[in-house]
């Protein structure tokens, strides 16, 4: 694709502010980079993943309300974590991490623990221990200000 072709089709996704380097030839017929705010295919892999993203999000905080699930896990989906990476950041094993995915276990933790977990999700310790408060939250929707900026 020569540099002049190459896509140019944000629709608003990343308001223009994010560029991605693409491959083109240049007029003598070289290769170049050309920074590409990205071209509708792509943006609609994109709006697909994220409504993938927000389904498993809405699954995991539906288990934590039925009892499933301790609200570990909704914040660590809602941060777009696994347990292993959680693991990492927690400085523990992520056999522990997935223990605390459990309320029994998750009840037993110590308020230092807890206030830890808080801090790497950068929410409360109340905020992460509050089941009523994600019984009333209405689900997270990852690409609402994408289709608002999209019309």
């Amino acid at each position: 694709m020569k540099t002049k072709e190459v896509p140019q089709d944000d629709a608003g996704m990343m308001q223009g502010k994010y560029r991605e380097p693409v491959y083109s030839l240049d007029k003598d017929g070289n290769y170049t980079t050309v920074r590409s705010v990205g071209w509708v295919p792509k943006n609609e892999v994109f709006l697909e993943a994220l409504a993938a993203i927000n389904e498993k999000i809405e699954d995991t905080r539906q288990k934590v309300l039925s009892g499933e699930l301790s609200p570990i896990a909704y914040f660590t989906e809602l941060n777009k974590m696994d347990a292993g990476l959680l693991a990492k950041y927690m400085g523990y094993w992520k056999w522990t991490v997935k223990r605390h995915f459990k309320p029994k276990n998750f009840n037993k933790l110590s308020d230092k623990v807890l206030e830890k977990y808080a801090q790497v999700f950068e929410i409360s310790k109340e905020k992460l221990t509050d089941i009523e408060g994600l019984r009333k939250a209405k689900p997270v929707d990852l690409t609402d200000s994408l289709k608002e900026r999209k019309e």
